[in-house]
């Protein structure tokens, strides 16, 4: 634990990703082998389960701090993190424990099949053997709520420099499902064939927004464009005889789209799609709002009437192996006419389509193809560079989302509630509502899109200006205006306003705007109405 405690606390300490790195790439080279594993596992959010409820946690550190619950209670709600709140109350003390980071895990998870008296007792045990970095990461681990300021991306870089192997190997090394109960180092990171599971999916290539014009990319016939679609990105696997399903966030899905396994009669085995996932409306043949497809993402199984009323497709955009090999270093260009061939093979009715591509000569004209995105269900295009390979992770260069401008709507706070984190004593969080008469009828929520400057003036207001609380959440004087940036909207019961936005977020304070100039509920619902 000493040793992984020296390199959070070098990590975290450290704004350089170069310090970042080569603390890493040493622990990787050095360390012991289950710990390093683990330690891959714990920086890629492969944490083991919670032991013991964070209600006895917090219960247990206020006795052994010998302070009241409610004083515990009310420096967790400034603090903001309950590992560290925990670590911060509790008597100083120096570590005196020589045990590894695997065998502290180890010790945790054996928490689950013992009484609460005996958890009791090896949690406070390890307060007392524990102190300063390595109590605060015991802290971490017992509550599940583990993070680590190094990205994946990151953590690849230091495992290529401490194994002298390639970037793009290692990171489709980690990724899939694996555990550090079901592989080993070696297995892992070192053994010749890492790619023996057939679920395995490849590390996504991911665009960046594009911030200048189109026209600054040069001539229009080196690149692809293709629509940007709203829903789920994801990789449809055909390996063995079966399919697997992966969203971009590594998880995965195969379960809650069962209509995709007809993918197998009709494409080879070592076959990698990569598209979006999408609910097709067959008479309008175009895809659904994005919220349709909510009702797939939650579900672990799938009913027969919900398979019937959103039915799901992948719309395949990226051929990535083709019969058995990775192609993803060919150009773009190569593997979209090698997706089109197989795309060919599929019958109407199968659940993949391939996502059509436009046809431009102007950098104009396809700006005008841009302007219908949202009547075709799309946020924007895609751009796609000709002879562009198939990427890890977030590159500049080859592949752009050029994205419509967002709709927005001009909006009241009445509600606001404290951040978590480093913005735990900050109001971050509000609620927004437009007119309806002479109501103010609640629709939104946002939290993101203002500076740290305008986060401070706003929180300074807040707490002058709380007509009532509900436990953590403040009830405002009916007084600032803020535009709502959103990229889509739809009907919905559960809100009392009847719309509910995708994406919502503040894109600037209107201080110019007085209340009354907010806008109405018949303006979202003329919205809904054009956009839904």
């Amino acid at each position: 634990m000493k040793r992984f405690a020296t390199l959070f606390s070098t990590i975290d300490q450290s704004t350089k990703t170069t310090h970042k790195v080569a603390a890493l790439a040493d622990y990787f080279a050095h360390a012991d082998e289950t710990d390093r594993l683990w330690t891959v596992a714990l920086f890629s959010g492969r944490r083991p389960k919670r032991a013991v409820t964070t209600t006895r946690l917090r219960e247990w550190a206020a006795e052994v701090a010998d302070i009241p619950l409610w004083l515990f209670e009310d420096s967790y709600a400034v603090v903001g993190d309950l590992a560290e709140t925990i670590a911060l109350v509790l008597p100083q003390n120096q570590t005196g424990d020589n045990r590894s980071l695997s065998q502290w895990i180890n010790d945790l998870r054996a928490l689950a099949d013992v009484e609460e008296t005996e958890r009791k007792d090896f949690v406070l045990d390890a307060w007392r053997q524990l102190g300063g970095t390595e109590r605060f990461l015991f802290n971490k681990l017992i509550t599940g709520g583990f993070r680590v300021g190094i990205s994946q991306k990151l953590m690849t870089r230091a495992l290529a420099q401490a194994t002298d192997k390639p970037e793009a190997e290692l990171a489709h090394r980690l990724m899939g499902n694996w555990h550090p109960d079901e592989v080993t180092w070696h297995s892992l990171i070192e053994a010749e064939d890492a790619s023996a599971d057939a679920s395995r999916p490849y590390p996504f290539y991911l665009a960046h927004g594009l911030e200048d014009t189109a026209q600054s990319l040069g001539p229009p016939g080196d690149w692809c464009a293709e629509w940007k679609w709203d829903g789920i990105r994801g990789q449809l696997i055909l390996r063995d005889g079966a399919y697997f399903v992966w969203s971009r966030g590594e998880e995965l899905m195969t379960d809650r789209f069962p209509e995709l396994a007809r993918a197998i009669d009709h494409l080879p085995p070592g076959t990698v799609l990569d598209g979006e996932l999408l609910v097709w409306q067959t008479d309008a043949d175009k895809p659904a709002s994005f919220n349709s497809l909510q009702a797939r993402i939650g579900r672990k199984t799938v009913p027969k009437k919900l398979l019937a009323e959103a039915p799901v497709v992948l719309h395949a955009y990226d051929l990535l192996e083709w019969e058995g090999r990775d192609i993803r270093n060919r150009p773009f260009a190569e593997r979209r006419a090698l997706l089109e061939r197989a795309c060919a093979m599929l019958p109407a009715q199968a659940p993949v389509r391939l996502s059509p591509q436009h046809h431009f000569d102007t950098w104009e004209a396809l700006a005008q193809l841009r302007d219908t995105a949202r009547a075709e269900n799309a946020e924007g295009l895609m751009l796609k560079r000709r002879d562009s390979p198939y990427l890890s992770g977030r590159k500049k260069g080859d592949w752009w989302k050029w994205k419509l401008d967002p709709l927005t709507i001009d909006a009241v706070m009445i509600y606001a509630q404290s951040g978590s984190g480093r913005r735990a004593n900050l109001f971050t969080d509000f609620t927004f509502a437009v007119w309806k008469g002479n109501e103010l009828v609640p629709f939104t929520k946002a939290y993101s899109g203002l500076t740290d400057k305008e986060f401070r003036e706003i929180t300074a207001w807040v707490k002058k200006n709380t007509l009532q609380r509900f436990g953590p959440v403040r009830q405002v004087t009916p007084h600032h205006v803020f535009e709502i940036a959103f990229e889509g909207i739809q009907a919905s019961s559960r809100h009392k306003s009847g719309v509910a936005l995708r994406f919502p977020r503040m894109k600037r304070w209107r201080h110019d705007k007085p209340l009354a100039e907010a806008n109405s509920l018949d303006d979202l619902n003329e919205m809904l109405r054009i956009y839904g």
